[in-house]
Formats: structure tokens, C-alpha cells, sequence
């Protein structure tokens, strides 16, 4: 009789069991979280976008000085505090957050001339201001007008594509499976009525999206990043801070747990079926039963400075920026003509419109 072969867990290194990779190492131990597949340059370009945990790796880029690329920068002399609470600086462009697939798919589509950029909406606040429904608090007070607010969704277009294009990795921080729509289908920033805008019952309606339409709008958004930068490489991501309020009727904590549940699934199999697409793991580090939930703020949603700290250390740590440099001097003007702005917002709140939903907690 022939010598049954070993079992294919005879040969696998302590990270692949619990006990020596999560539980006997701890939070600060954790190692091999993750590795990048790409051989990235050595001044490698970064794009950064999704929900407020996105604003943590645009932060991080730039304070190592590294390649995060700022495709709508304020205009010159704007002073950092008044930079910041105009969205300048906080993603790529001027985007504000974007909470689901379905939000960067039109997104996308509207760069790529596929979407007329007067096509989504403007609303009209009762107090005669103009609000951006792609974007409703990216100006505190409201546009003065309809066409001022095309023209600024113009601007943020028009530098959405210059950070796709001068690009390498492209990275997206899914943080929401609730979205809210009109009747004809155009995904919102945010329920009309509660940043901009006013609401009503037949004409917006609520989405929970599924694992599905997630991954349709991802593989959507994939091919339109890819029109637009074929070298463009796209880094997934699930945001750990959980929902401030639902409207699926559901417990929070509850509908909580399925948002980053689906978005986690779908990212892993998108991040499997695709060489060009990776998963990071953020999400688990600052919510695995290793911390304990001690990266968290006493509100159990807020992420603590050292649970940030602790994400990037892996992250870039994981990076493989083994390829020579193919960007030069343009990177390095960029990078100095941001650094001054970078660290007179490092200390700033983060810019987080879902949050506003607490006000309506009568509680």
C-alpha cells in the first residue's frame, strides 16, 4: 500500500490558523494581512475616492509624500480650514463621498460622455439655493444658481478624469449597500431632504442593493476606468464604520452587519475574478475580534487615530513598488505644491455627510 499524501493543511504557514495567526499574535502581531499582486512603480500614482474611510489613504499618501494625485486642487492662496470645508483636498476631486457602486458607476459614465453632465439633478432649495444631488453638501451654503451648479459638476469631472488618467492604482472604499434613488433610477448622494433638496414619497425611493447590483456596477465601473487609463489598476476596499441610521427597517446593527457583509463578498470575488482588481483589508483589521473594538471611538463608530495608523502601516507595508519610475518630475512638482496644504488639514475632522443623519435621531 502506497503513503497516503499529505493533507494539503500539513503544509501551511501559521497565518493560515486562527490560533497562531489572529488570537496568539494579537492586533499589533497580525502579519501578512496582505501583500499587493502588482509590481507598482517606484513612483507610483494613487487616486483615491469612496466613503469617509477613504479620506484616511488620501491622508496617509500624502503625508509619506507619496503619489496621491489631486486632480481638482483649490484655488491659489485658498487657506487650508476654508479649502477643507469646500471638499478641496479631501479626494482626488471634488466628488464628496461616495457611498455606493451605483454612485461611482454614474460617476464614471458622466467622464466618459456617456451621461449629458446636466443629466442628474439640481435640486432647488426652499430658501432659493441650488444643491448638486451627486453631491449635495460639497458647498455649505448652496450654489447661487442652476448654472453655477453645472458648471462646479463640470470642474469635479473634469478633474475625476485627470486623476483617472495620471493614475496607477485607482482606490475605492465601498461603504454602503442603502442608497436612495428617483423614480427614474438616478442614485443619490444622500435621501433628498435631509442635505438638500426636499423629499417625496412618489418620486425617491430607497434601494438596498444586492450583491448583484454591486457587482454589475463594479464590473461596470471597471471597464469604464479602464477606457479611460488601460493600465489603470483598481483597489477595493470596505469601509469598518458602520451605518449611522437605516431605513430598511431593520435593527442598525443588524443592517449594519449585511451592508459590509455584501460589499465584503462582493469586493473578494470581483478581487478574485480580475487580475486587474485587488481587495485591501481595512475592514477586517479595525473590526476582527482581535482589537476587541478597541479601534473604535466610545460611539462604536468612530475609528481611533491608532487604528488608522495600524491599517496604513499594513497597507503600505504591502505595497510592491518594484517597477522603475515612469512619472518623474510632474509627481515630484505636485507633490511639493500640495505638502504645505497636506499638513495644515492632517489634523482636520473628516468630512463625513452620512453622519448628518444623526440629527434626526429624536432619541
Amino acid at each position: 500500500m502506497s503513503k497516503p499524501d499529505p493533507t494539503p493543511y500539513a503544509t501551511l504557514p501559521s497565518r493560515a490558523f486562527w490560533r497562531t495567526g489572529v488570537a496568539a499574535a494579537g492586533v499589533f502581531g497580525l502579519s501578512d494581512l496582505w501583500t499587493s499582486p502588482w509590481a507598482l512603480p517606484a513612483d507610483a500614482r494613487f487616486a483615491t475616492f469612496g466613503s469617509c474611510f477613504a479620506q484616511h489613504i488620501s491622508r496617509a499618501l500624502k503625508a509619506r509624500r507619496m503619489g496621491w494625485i489631486d486632480g481638482e486642487p483649490a484655488p491659489a492662496a485658498t487657506p487650508p480650514d476654508l479649502a477643507l470645508r469646500f471638499n478641496y483636498g479631501v479626494f482626488s476631486a471634488r466628488t464628496a463621498n461616495i457611498y455606493t457602486a451605483a454612485q461611482l458607476r454614474l460617476l464614471l459614465q458622466l467622464v466618459a460622455g456617456q451621461v449629458a453632465v446636466d443629466a442628474p439633478e439640481i435640486w432647488a432649495d426652499p430658501d432659493g439655493r441650488f444643491r448638486d444631488s451627486l453631491r449635495p453638501a460639497i458647498e455649505p451654503d448652496g450654489f447661487a444658481s442652476h448654472d453655477e451648479a453645472i458648471l462646479s459638476r463640470t470642474a469635479m469631472l473634469r478633474g475625476l478624469k485627470r486623476a483617472i488618467t495620471g493614475a496607477d492604482v485607482f482606490v475605492f472604499t465601498l461603504g454602503l449597500t442603502e442608497g436612495w434613488e428617483s423614480a427614474t433610477g438616478q442614485p443619490y448622494a444622500a435621501c433628498p431632504g435631509t442635505l438638500g433638496g426636499s423629499f417625496n414619497a412618489d418620486q425617491h425611493r430607497f434601494v438596498n442593493y444586492r450583491a448583484a447590483a454591486i457587482r454589475q456596477a463594479l464590473d461596470d465601473s471597471l471597464v469604464l476606468l479602464r477606457g479611460l487609463n488601460p493600465d489603470i489598476h483598481l483597489l477595493l476596499t470596505v469601509s469598518p464604520v458602520p451605518l449611522t441610521a437605516t431605513a430598511s427597517g431593520d435593527h442598525v446593527l443588524v443592517a449594519t452587519t449585511r451592508s459590509k457583509s455584501v460589499l465584503r463578498g462582493v469586493a473578494g470575488e470581483m478581487a478574485e475574478d480580475c487580475p486587474e482588481v485587488d481587495y485591501f483589508p481595512s475592514y477586517e483589521i479595525i473590526t476582527g475580534p482581535a482589537t476587541r473594538s478597541a479601534f473604535f471611538e466610545p460611539n462604536l463608530r468612530s475609528v481611533v487615530p491608532q487604528g488608522v495608523e495600524t491599517v496604513m502601516g499594513h497597507f503600505f507595508q504591502g505595497l510592491r513598488l518594484t517597477a522603475p519610475p515612469r512619472h518623474g518630475a510632474e509627481a515630484a512638482a505636485e507633490a511639493s505644491r500640495d505638502r504645505a496644504v497636506t499638513e495644515a488639514m492632517a489634523a482636520e475632522a473628516l468630512v463625513c455627510e452620512e453622519a448628518a443623519l444623526e440629527a434626526y435621531n429624536a432619541s
